[in-house]
């Protein structure tokens, strides 16, 4: 049954993303609201297939530790889901993702016109010194940054060291940073097929302010979402073999 709750799934994913891609080109060339707009209901049309097909919800907890306008969200990241789920999350966000990703056809098109922050993994200091032009132009829209520390998606229980892009937006932006654990890996896992039934668990922390010195900033960071993370997936473990 989740074998072909998966397939169909995918099937309808890859239709419903093919045939919108094409009819709303328009907003390829629109102002970046309204990109940002069609995006965020695109995926929630895909979060409703998630749920109506294979059965996976999710759960937002600790909204009240996410503040309106400019701030800095650094989530952790297990799933593709967590991408997709981004623009319903939080409103209006700029996402800190590597620049291979504009180079999908569609996709990139819109993700370039809604304000998607490009990384080059290769360029080093370079990369750094873009990234933070580009946030800059977010937080002058008073949009949240989302980026994810680790870089790259996550299994379930592993632990990355978190990359520098996260200080230097810390340290140059002067904003707070909202940690986010999920659980995400445990329903839609990295780079498998295979989508499990399930109620996924998004939990914004108390923010870290700033001014912080680099490193107690980084350790603080990645403790607060990695035992948040811990917690979220054994919780989802007990549920799953209660009775």
């Amino acid at each position: 049954m989740i074998l072909l709750r998966s397939l169909l799934f995918n099937v309808a994913f890859y239709l419903w993303t093919g045939v919108l891609g094409v009819v709303a080109l328009p907003f390829t060339v629109a102002p970046w609201r309204w990109t940002m707009a069609f995006g965020t209901w695109w995926s929630g049309s895909v979060l409703w297939l998630a749920r109506a097909v294979v059965g996976i919800d999710y759960e937002l907890r600790g909204g009240e530790h996410l503040p309106a306008g400019a701030v800095i969200i650094a989530m952790k990241h297990q799933s593709a889901w967590d991408t997709l789920a981004t623009p319903v999350l939080f409103r209006n966000p700029a996402i800190v993702a590597k620049r291979e990703l504009l180079w999908i056809p569609c996709y990139g098109w819109y993700a370039r016109r809604a304000g998607m922050i490009p990384v080059d993994r290769g360029a080093g200091a370079a990369a750094l010194r873009k990234m933070i032009k580009y946030a800059r132009r977010a937080v002058a829209q008073h949009r949240p940054i989302v980026i994810f520390p680790e870089g790259t998606r996550t299994v379930v229980a592993a632990r990355r060291v978190y990359h520098p892009g996260v200080a230097a937006l810390y340290s140059q932006l002067h904003l707070p940073v909202v940690p986010v654990a999920v659980n995400s890996g445990l329903f839609w896992s990295r780079r498998s097929f295979l989508k499990h039934p399930g109620r996924i668990v998004v939990e914004a922390l108390p923010p870290i302010p700033p001014g912080w010195e680099r490193r107690r900033f980084l350790t603080e960071l990645q403790e607060r979402i990695e035992a948040a993370t811990a917690r979220l997936v054994a919780e989802a473990a007990r549920a799953r073999t209660t009775p």
